[in-house]
């Protein structure tokens, strides 16, 4: 079975996530770049709300091959609760690394960060992102309305989560 593992994001990462940005069906979330540029800035950004202890991202890696992203938010409010968030490459959806990386990512959630309770709101369409949370634990707590903003529209999220 290939070996899925995840690492602090480097902005050495930034041309990576934007080939998969640009060759993968984003339609469930809203794409911050347009650029090779824009994901440098992105990254840097993350950069500063990690050192603000807010949001936490890391890079999916596949045997050693960059794949994806997952990260780590903590409520600015609640700093018992987080919510993980992730995207795998098109050409490697479906063999289950999304679930690897979610499990790696709770897990440092749950033990570094003494976390309580970690959410995952996934747009009621994606289907492959719900069976993620239900593959991992996750438990469906209902629909929250219009939370979703992709482009111009706004629409449904599951709300998944999980105690520690």
């Amino acid at each position: 079975m290939p070996k899925v593992r995840i690492r602090p994001q480097e902005l050495s990462d930034a041309e990576r996530f934007f080939e998969i940005i640009m060759n993968t069906n984003m339609e469930f979330l809203e794409v911050p770049v347009k650029t090779l540029e824009d994901e440098e800035c992105f990254m840097q950004l993350n950069e500063v709300k990690r050192r603000k202890h807010l949001e936490y991202n890391y890079s999916i890696l596949l045997d050693g091959k960059l794949v994806g992203a997952c990260g780590l938010k903590i409520d600015q409010h609640r700093p018992y609760i987080g919510e993980i968030g992730y995207f795998v490459d098109e050409a490697y959806q479906g063999r289950e690394i999304a679930t690897e990386a979610v499990k790696l990512l709770e897990k440092i959630g749950f033990e570094q960060f003494c976390l309580q309770r970690i959410i995952i709101l996934l747009d009621v369409r994606n289907r492959a992102s719900e069976r993620v949370a239900q593959k991992c634990g996750y438990e469906n707590e209902g629909v929250l309305k219009k939370v979703h903003k992709i482009g111009e529209e706004f629409h449904d999220c599951f709300l998944y989560a999980k105690t520690a």
